[in-house]
This record gives C-alpha cells, sequence and structure tokens, in this order.
C-alpha cells in the first residue's frame, strides 16, 4: 500500500520532539494515551504565565521541593557513610572470621551504627519522597481542579459564534486531555526535576570533596552519555513515530472496514480490503523492524559509557589508593555517586518530552482562557411574567463573516398570540433569524423589541425562559424519560410530565418501555428511534408551557400518521401564544395565516398560501419545486385528483 493512502477515520500523528527513552524503547506511557506531542509556540511565557496560576498552591510547591530535596540529600549522604565501614573492613585483620561483639567489640560496635544510620538515611528518603509525591498529587488536583473550574466558567462567558467555529472534539479536549497533561506534569515530572537537580548538586559536592582528580573522570563520561543517548533516541524516535503512524493508518482502516462492513460486503470490496490491510501491515512490520533495532543499542550503550566510567575510576582510584592519597572507601563511595550522578541525566531525558507536551497543552488553555467574553449582565431586567409575546424586527443586520453578509435590511411585526411560518432555500437565514431572537448571536444593527422593549435589555436567562424550541436536530441527555421531559421545568409533577407526553403522542410508546417514564436513555439516547426522540422534545416544550414557540421543522423525523397527531396537539400548545415555525416541507404550512419567505437574507415576500401562490412570485416558484413533480406521478398513475 502506498504512502497516499489515507483511510477515513485516520487521525493525524505529530511526531515527538525532545528525548524520551520510554517513547524511544517503544514503552507505553500514560501520557502517550493523553495526547500527541506537541511543541509549545511560546515555551517561555507559557511557562512564566504557568507558575503564576501556581501561585494560590505556592505554600505546597515550597513545601513538595523541600520534602523532595531532603530526601534527596538523605540518599546522597549514605555513600559518603558506607565508605567509613569499607575502610574499617579493609583495616581490620580479622573482618573475614571474627566480626562479634565477643571476638571484636570495638570493630562491631563501629560498623553497627553506621549501617544503622545508612538503613535509617534511606527509610528517611524514602519517606521523604512519599510525603512529596502525596504533597505534588494534592497540588496538583487542587491546580487541575481550579484550571478545570476556570475553563468551564470562561467556555460559559464566551459567544456561541466560538463553539459554532471550533470542533466539539477540541472543546472537549481542552477540558479533559489539556488539563490532565498538565496534572501529570505537575504532580511527576516536578518532583523528578527537583530531585535530579538536587542530586547533582549534591552528588558533585561529595565527589569533589573525596577527590577532584576522580570527579572529573566521572564528569566527563556525562556529555558523552548525553550526547550519544540524544543521537540514537532522536533517530529512534523518527522511527517509532514511523510505527506509531502506521498503527494508527492499521487501526482506522480496521475500524473503517469493520464499520462499514454491509458496505463493503454489498460492493463485494472484501479483497480490496484485505490487500489494503496487508500493505498498511507490511509498512508496520518495516517501521517497527527498524525502531526496534535503534531501541535495541540505547540500553547497551548507555551501559558501555557507565562501564568505562566505572573501569576508569577503578583504575584510577587503584593508582591514587596505592599513593595513599583515597582508600578503598572513598572509590567505593565515587562509584555509588557515579550512578547516582547518571539517573537524573536519564531522568530529565525521559520527561523532557511530557514537560514539552504539557506546555503546549497549557498554552492552549491559556488560549482558552484569552477569548473574548459576552459582555456582562449588570442592571438588566429579570422580570417576564408580564410579556405578552409582541416582537418587533427593525432594520435588522447581521452577517457569520463581516465580508459576506447574510441580514442586510429585515423588518418584521409580529402580534402577539400570532403564528408565522418561515420558509425559503436553504442558507437563506431562517434559522439565523431565531437564533438573532434568542441572542445566541448578537446583531451587526438593527433592534428587536419584545412588547416594545429592547431584548437587550433583559438577561439572556430571563429572555431565553420566554421561549420553548423544538428543533429538527433533537438533543436528549443520558437519565431517565420523564427527567428529558422535564428539562426545562424542573419542578413539573409526575401528573404534568404524562399529560405533556399524551399532547405530544408520546405517552403510547413510553408505556411500552421496559420501566415507563423512568426507563433511562443511553448516550446520545441511541436505544429509542429518531421520530421517539423528537416525540420527547416536542413533550419537553409543551411542558415548558412557553410565551413564544419556535419550531424547526419539528416534525422530521416522525411518520405521516403521527405528523398529523403532533400537528393537531402543537396547534393547541400554539393557541394564543406567538410562534416561529421554521418549515422545509411546505405542505406543512399551508394552512398557516402569515406565511414569511426569506431568501439570502432579507424578507421577499408575506401572505397566507392563497395569496403568495396567486402572485406567481418566489414562494409559487419553491412550491412548484416541491410539488409539480408529484402532481405529474400522479396524473401518469390516474390518482391525480
Amino acid at each position: 500500500m502506498s504512502e497516499e493512502y489515507k483511510p477515513i477515520t485516520g487521525e493525524s500523528q505529530t511526531e515527538s520532539k525532545g528525548i524520551n527513552i520510554g517513547g524511544a524503547l517503544g514503552m507505553a506511557d500514560v501520557t502517550d494515551a493523553i495526547a500527541p506531542v506537541e511543541k509549545a509556540e511560546n515555551f517561555g511565557k507559557t511557562v512564566g504565565r504557568l507558575i503564576k496560576y501556581l501561585k494560590p498552591q505556592l505554600a505546597l510547591l515550597i513545601i513538595m521541593m523541600v520534602l523532595a530535596g531532603v530526601g534527596t540529600w538523605f540518599a546522597i549522604w549514605v555513600p559518603d557513610i558506607m565508605k567509613k565501614v569499607t575502610n574499617a573492613l579493609v583495616d581490620s585483620i580479622q573482618f573475614f572470621t571474627d566480626i562479634t561483639r565477643e571476638g571484636n567489640s570495638q570493630l562491631y560496635t563501629y560498623i553497627a551504627p553506621i549501617l544503622w544510620t545508612c538503613a535509617s538515611l534511606y527509610v528517611l528518603n524514602a519517606l521523604f519522597q512519599f510525603a512529596s509525591g502525596i504533597v505534588a498529587a494534592s497540588m496538583s488536583q487542587m491546580v487541575v481542579r481550579r484550571m478545570r473550574t476556570d475553563l468551564k466558567d470562561k467556555l460559559d462567558k464566551v459567544p456561541l459564534k466560538y463553539f459554532d467555529g471550533t470542533p466539539v472534539g477540541d472543546v472537549l479536549s481542552r477540558l479533559t486531555n489539556d488539563i490532565e497533561m498538565v496534572s501529570i506534569t505537575l504532580q511527576e515530572s516536578i518532583n523528578q526535576i527537583i530531585s535530579g537537580t538536587m542530586t547533582v548538586i549534591g552528588v558533585f559536592i561529595m565527589m569533589m570533596r573525596i577527590d577532584p582528580l576522580l570527579s572529573i573522570i566521572a564528569l566527563v563520561s556525562l556529555p558523552l552519555l548525553f550526547i550519544t543517548s540524544r543521537i540514537i533516541i532522536k533517530k529512534s524516535q523518527v522511527q517509532f513515530a514511523s510505527q506509531q503512524k502506521k498503527i494508527g493508518l492499521l487501526n482506522a482502516h480496521i475500524e473503517e472496514m469493520y464499520t462499514g462492513h454491509r458496505i463493503i460486503k454489498l460492493y463485494c470490496r472484501e479483497e480490496e480490503s484485505v490487500k489494503a490491510y496487508e500493505a498498511i501491515n507490511k509498512e508496520l512490520k518495516s517501521a517497527t523492524r527498524r525502531s526496534q533495532f535503534l531501541a535495541g543499542i540505547i540500553l547497551p550503550t548507555i551501559k558501555f559509557i557507565n562501564n568505562l566510567c566505572y573501569v576508569g575510576i577503578c583504575v584510577g582510584g587503584g593508582f591514587r589508593a596505592g599513593q595513599g592519597v583515597i582508600t578503598i572507601g572513598d572509590i567505593q563511595a565515587l562509584l555509588q555517586y557515579t550512578r547516582q550522578f547518571a539517573q537524573p541525566i536519564e531522568q530529565v531525558s525521559n520527561i523532557a518530552n511530557t514537560i514539552q507536551t504539557a506546555i503546549a497543552a497549557a498554552e492552549r488553555v491559556f488560549i482558552t482562557f484569552d477569548l473574548e467574553e459576552m459582555e456582562p449582565e449588570n442592571n438588566l431586567l429579570t422580570d417576564v411574567s408580564h410579556i405578552k409575546g409582541f416582537v418587533d424586527m427593525e432594520n435588522l443586520r447581521f452577517s457569520y463573516r463581516k465580508d459576506r453578509p447574510l441580514i442586510t435590511n429585515l423588518n418584521l411585526k409580529v402580534n402577539a398570540g400570532e403564528s408565522i411560518a418561515i420558509v425559503g432555500p436553504t442558507g437563506a437565514g431562517k434559522t439565523t433569524l431565531v437564533n438573532l431572537l434568542m441572542r445566541f448571536y448578537e446583531l451587526d444593527g438593527g433592534v428587536i423589541k419584545i412588547d416594545g422593549v429592547n431584548i437587550n435589555d433583559y438577561t439572556k436567562d430571563a429572555l431565553r425562559s420566554l421561549y420553548g424550541m423544538v428543533l429538527q436536530d433533537t438533543w436528549l441527555f443520558n437519565g431517565t424519560v420523564a427527567e428529558n421531559i422535564a428539562y426545562g421545568n424542573k419542578d413539573a409533577s409526575r401528573e404534568k410530565i404524562i399529560a405533556s407526553a399524551k399532547e405530544a403522542h408520546a405517552h403510547a410508546f413510553i408505556e411500552t418501555m421496559e420501566h415507563g417514564y423512568d426507563t433511562v436513555l443511553n448516550e446520545d439516547a441511541s436505544n429509542i428511534s429518531a421520530g421517539q426522540k423528537q416525540l420527547l422534545t416536542i413533550a419537553r416544550a409543551i411542558l415548558k408551557d412557553p410565551k413564544i414557540i419556535i419550531l424547526d421543522e419539528a416534525t422530521s423525523s416522525v411518520d405521516t400518521r403521527t405528523e398529523k397527531h403532533i400537528q393537531s396537539a402543537m396547534l393547541a400548545m400554539m393557541q394564543n401564544k406567538t410562534s416561529f415555525v421554521i418549515a422545509h416541507r411546505l405542505s406543512t404550512i399551508k394552512n398557516a395565516a402569515v406565511i414569511l419567505v426569506m431568501n439570502q437574507g432579507d424578507v421577499v415576500e408575506l401572505g397566507n398560501h392563497e395569496t403568495l401562490m396567486s402572485q406567481k412570485g418566489f414562494y409559487y416558484g419553491l412550491y412548484q419545486s416541491q410539488f409539480a413533480g408529484f402532481n405529474d406521478d400522479n396524473r401518469n398513475d390516474g390518482t391525480a385528483s
């Protein structure tokens, strides 16, 4: 299979940057499942902003740093103390046979306290590291909770156009993956950085105290270790990125084939599907072979350099001990310090990729924090109990993009209790009009008044409490049927819920469900049909008993017989209420008292069905395009009226 093949459901893979020993070795990491590796556009600025964001948890951060630093120093002291035991054993003639309380009490009483001290230091090291981990976990969870709350509050304040222009997955990723990535870094990486930094400083001081000359041998090996591992790891990361890309392609292909297996069988494309699978699998095999080869030489190379360092210290230490400059215990301590000195290099290299990804994730969150907010609603009207439903639209202008005007000069007056049907081709501005009515978007010009008061003078919550909506695209949440119906009226009794369901002709199918009104709808309400979903949303609107009703092709997912029942229920619901009915099927609004015809954002015709048909204008053309062919068919089979 060529590189050009891209399954429909394939995900883009971002090549990782920086050093990641775990990733280079092909090891699974929790961060791999959270987010692809990205690079922050402004690393330093984001780090500074993240530090400022940590200010409320500054005390915990300092405590964590102190605990981690002290715990690290406990471990650093042990080799310097243990060398005394080695020197004592070397100086003792009887250490092979008689290190007992009776035989050599002086030697025993000298070694035992040292060993107990070392054991105590290791215990203290473990306790302090454990405590620093607990503090880090608490701090990270506090920060993440605050960040997630702040982000949620921010998203509640941004205009609706942000959600229209941003994929849902991206918004969810910022609330979940990006913040979780920051949490992992705060909890684990900072602790490792602090411990590693303290280890490097402490070990270097201890080595220089023992023998500066031998310390240089250990120091020379570190740049060699870092440079060599960096070269190999960067090459292996490229190959592992290629491997992950092939895995993504393979998984996407498998998902695509099994999701659409009926279509594949229908068009007899099984053989092509298998060939594509084998081609991707072959490429994956090749990429895996290359990546595993490079990963296989990383640890041996690191061990080889470390062993050279050990040999250098042993040989140099032997000469220095022979000259009486240092002792055997000093050599032992230097070897232990050399091992400790190399560990932070590996740790920092291993978490560099995680830190880079976390800063990129934090940058995405901060970008959201910087989004423009809606204007605050201070000193606005909240009482809408007196509203009757008179709507007046004057000289409306609106565009989603400044260079593409949609509504240029729309004027409309709707009397209280009047029902008006809105028709027009796709993109005419029908749904936009009701979105403006509910202030989902702000006008570019003009004014909308309800009972003579500008809708901008009301709070959005008060304004939207006037409306009841039934959309073509239904929305139900994970909960019981009764809870979904009562979504707009949380204080509704069970009797009112049932009465609303009966009016919407939903009661019959609800009663046939396993638990009736207590049946839990699963995710996306996939355990009921599309028509049943729409019946529930209609019942929800009926129960709310709004002042103004908006119906956007509300019966599009129900059969013809049910549609007639619902239309009669809606006519009863719309009695004495101002109603806006958006219709695509003109047969559903033939009996409307007023039909508003829109095209390219403006009202082009206004009247009832008979008047508009007699004018033979735009509405006439729409009607003919829907029903002329149908009438011709009826004539051909002899059923025309």
